[in-house]
């Protein structure tokens, strides 16, 4: 795939999308499907297409949903794997641009520093930093598609002594492409996806023994990752068939899954901790390593594709501790294990800090309206897709508890809804307004992660009472869309 240049001379547009990941390359192809006439553009700062696939490329990198429901919906992934490899999902990313001339839209190397609203104009004004200096550009309409996490900075890891370590230290979001690890002792500190993924991929790529270290432990469901869409099924009916069958089946189950855990939390995590049993090898216990502390789906659910993560375990080259750091040393860490008081040492070349991101909303970038400036975190979400007091400003997010590209999807579509709205009846602006009063904050992101909740400050809020509800349904949502009228907006 060639990379497209910015040949673009423009400066003003209907649309001005930020972020060339997975929801601003959705948003650019419901934009240009629903409303043809538009003008657009995205604006990136990193110099290719892919958002957070493009950045991340720790071993075993790999989606955490079935590609049918990760995946686009107007380009269906076809790949073996349900569960895909990230090096996968970004070359599809960038195919479906491709496919569509999304790419030819893009903008590479700009990042957005300000956004300004003027009423007057009714329009935004956008300040973006490039490597030739700022520029400034206006857009009717901004859709900001940028995720929640920083893209340039890690979280900080606060594990005591880490500045005494002689080995290497590394934080998952920017794994050096030429690390060899081979022969090597690992340390991943952490209990998230991302840990239950580089365990089994660094033992296949020639580590030594990876000790997967947790304070606490995380619900590891094993998933088969094989799709019906290539294999017996599409050989008896057309594959868009089963794709649409399969792609139904996978929004519906995970929801009645999400909602019987809800309902019968006692239940699910008896059920949870049974499966996990089964697959352990008998030197490593269930109670403490596979006890967590928390419901099922009050953080997500851990992957565990193929159920490769047991398997590593079973090969005895990798194991977990559970306990409290006591300190970093020279060469290894000292850890309290739970129920215990007797430090234990465990030795290490590299120690892996997969602890959670940094929450950052719009890549830092700063918001005003007529020069007054706003704080995002302060507002409170329509619907999940606009920001209250904010003219023209669509947000794209994605689901908490099912596969991100669904709420991304459920956004866009329904920020077309809008503008397709304001065309018709020839309305310049549109702005959520609150008028119930006692409105109670509930999380964007309903998730207890430890990074999540540190983050959460720097996030905007939903409420209690609609329309500014969090979202979790996708087809509740496109049907709000479609059928859920404009209760809450001003349109002028």
């Amino acid at each position: 795939m060639t990379t497209p240049t910015m040949n673009d001379q423009n400066t003003s547009y209907d649309v001005v999308i930020v972020g060339a990941g997975i929801s601003g390359i959705n948003a650019a192809y419901r934009i240009q499907t629903e409303l043809p006439n538009a003008t657009y553009i995205i604006l990136e700062a990193r110099s290719v297409i892919g958002g957070t696939w493009d950045q991340f490329r720790y071993p075993g990198i790999r989606s955490d949903s079935d590609m049918h429901v990760f995946g686009f919906e107007w380009n269906p992934y076809h790949g073996k794997e349900t569960i895909a490899d990230g090096a996968d999902i970004l070359n599809y990313i960038r195919d479906s641009a491709a496919l569509n001339g999304i790419d030819q839209k893009v903008q590479f190397g700009q990042k957005l520093v300000e956004a300004n609203w003027s009423s007057e104009a009714q329009s935004w004004n956008l300040l973006v930093q490039s490597r030739e200096g700022r520029r400034s550009l206006n857009g009717k309409f901004m859709l900001l598609g940028t995720g929640y996490y920083d893209y340039d900075e890690a979280a900080p890891s606060f594990i005591p002594g880490i500045n005494d370590f002689q080995g290497t230290v590394i934080h998952p979001q920017f794994w050096p492409q030429d690390l060899d690890y081979s022969g090597k002792k690992i340390v991943v500190v952490g209990s998230g996806a991302t840990a239950v993924t580089l365990i089994p991929s660094l033992l296949k790529e020639g580590a030594s023994h990876v000790t997967m270290l947790q304070r606490s432990p995380s619900y590891v469901l094993s998933q088969v990752s094989n799709s019906p869409s290539t294999g017996w099924l599409s050989k008896l009916i057309p594959k868009r068939w089963t794709f649409a069958i399969t792609r139904y089946l996978m929004i519906v189950l995970p929801t009645i899954f999400l909602r019987f855990c809800e309902r019968f939390p006692t239940t699910a995590r008896k059920w949870l901790m049974k499966a996990t049993a089964a697959q352990l090898p008998p030197n490593i216990p269930w109670d403490p390593h596979f006890v967590p502390l928390y419901n099922p789906w009050e953080q997500r659910l851990c992957v565990s594709r193929n159920g490769d993560f047991y398997a590593a375990l079973k090969t005895g080259k990798a194991s977990i501790v559970t306990g409290k750091v006591k300190t970093v040393t020279k060469y290894g860490i000292e850890v309290i294990p739970k129920g215990g008081d007797v430090p234990e040492n465990i030795e290490t070349d590299i120690l892996v800090t997969a602890t959670g991101l940094k929450i950052k909303i719009a890549g830092g970038a700063h918001a005003s309206i007529d020069g007054e400036p706003v704080s995002i975190p302060s507002l409170y979400l329509w619907k999940g897709v606009m920001l209250q007091d904010l003219p023209n400003f669509g947000y794209v997010i994605g689901y908490a508890a099912a596969s991100w590209t669904l709420g991304a999807d459920a956004s866009a579509v329904h920020i077309c809804l809008i503008l397709k709205h304001m065309k018709k009846n020839g309305f310049t602006s549109v702005v959520p307004k609150m008028e119930e009063e006692g409105m109670g904050d509930l999380p964007v992101m309903n998730l207890s992660s430890t990074y999540m909740q540190k983050g959460k400050c720097h996030m905007p809020r939903c409420g209690d009472k609609a329309p500014w509800r969090p979202r979790d349904n996708y087809l509740v949502d496109v049907w709000e869309a479609q059928w859920g009228g404009f209760e809450g907006l001003d349109f002028m």
